[in-house]
């Protein structure tokens, strides 16, 4: 505006004679013509402070209009979206309710699901132990029925044979707690396999044998018969010479008889009289009779002890000497060597296997 004022000619007078830009005193009949255009640039420049200030308004209210309209959109989208939302939170509550109500029938079921997985499990246990229980007593029941079937009959097959059927069911039943036991069986196998067993039928035998040679046998005191010598031809003995030399000597034969010297061991058999004689005889034959019934009944000790008593008597007061006292000598020393290899094993540790599963320990 100082460029309008600066370049507006009514300001400017040049007079001839003075420079442009001098200013000097005007008269008073040109002051009011030099304030008009003053007043009117004022107006104008007011006019245009105005117009820009109302153009600066217009602009701005337009700007706030914008303003609102986009603030009053955004609210409408913002209010939208919240109720959207609220909505979308009702329905989430719901689900939420409805997820909970769910979650808790699941839990509940669950629970049920679980109790019945607890009581299947402890009765599949139960079953599983009444299993591998009744298993035990079987195989515990039939070991000791082998036992005693192995020492009537004197052999251990049917011992082994019970002792292999136990293993084979333990290895189909495949549980872990009856692994012990299973090597409790491997072990008794191989020992009753290892054992060594007299055979019972020909120990019977010899001592059948031994009651027959009961009778033969030669006590102690016994007086011998007077020694046969062989006849001569009929036609010698026609000759009255050798008649009288048969009778002769016949007569020294008995005389000799009448006097017998011998050796005994034992005071007690020189001092038997027949009757006793007898009732040695059939005393040694009760004790071998006694010995082959324990021997049959499995009464091994008892059977024992009637073999030394009847190897006592035998050597007490019958002739040593004698074929048949030797004879029944050596039947029964054989005979008491083979029973110290008639007991048959036993099966104790797998008892005591049996026992503790049994026990469930």
């Amino acid at each position: 505006m100082t460029d309008v004022k600066s370049t507006n000619p009514e300001h400017l007078s040049e007079t001839p004679g003075q420079p442009a830009n001098a200013v000097g005193p005007q008269p008073a009949a040109s002051q009011p013509s030099a304030a008009a255009p003053a007043v009117n640039s004022a107006l104008l420049w007011l006019g245009a402070v105005g117009a820009v200030a109302l153009l600066a308004t217009i602009l701005l209210w337009q700007k706030v209009n914008n303003m609102q309209e986009q603030l009053a959109q955004q609210s409408a989208e913002a209010q939208g979206k919240s109720q959207e939302a609220q909505t979308l939170s009702r329905q989430a509550l719901a689900l939420a309710q409805e997820t909970v109500a769910r979650v808790a029938v699941l839990d509940a079921r669950l629970s049920e699901v679980a109790l019945q997985r607890g009581q299947l499990d402890e009765l599949m246990q139960s079953l599983s132990r009444s299993r591998d229980e009744n298993l035990v007593v079987d195989i515990e029941a039939a070991l000791r029925l082998a036992q005693q079937q192995a020492e009537l009959t004197g052999t251990v097959e049917p011992l082994l044979a019970a002792l292999k059927s136990a293993d084979q069911r333990v290895a189909r039943a495949a549980q872990p707690r009856l692994a012990l036991l299973q090597r409790a069986l491997a072990r008794d196998i191989e020992r009753v396999k290892s054992a060594a067993v007299s055979d019972t039928p020909s120990m019977l035998v010899k001592l059948d044998e031994l009651v027959r040679l009961a009778d033969e046998l030669v006590l102690a005191n016994a007086v011998g018969p007077a020694p046969k010598k062989a006849d001569k031809p009929q036609a010698a003995a026609s000759r009255p010479l050798d008649q009288w030399q048969k009778a002769l000597q016949q007569v020294l034969g008995e005389a000799s008889n009448l006097v017998r010297v011998s050796r005994v061991e034992a005071p007690d058999a020189a001092l038997l009289s027949p009757e006793q004689s007898f009732f040695v005889r059939e005393n040694y034959k009760l004790k071998l009779l006694n010995a082959r019934l324990g021997l049959l009944s499995r009464q091994i000790d008892s059977a024992r002890a009637d073999l030394i008593v009847a190897q006592d008597v035998l050597g007490k007061y019958f002739n040593s000497s004698a074929r048949s006292t030797r004879t029944a000598a050596a039947l029964l020393q054989q005979l008491q060597l083979q029973m110290r290899q008639l007991q048959i094993p036993r099966v104790d540790d797998t008892l005591a296997v049996l026992v503790t599963a049994a026990a469930g320990r």
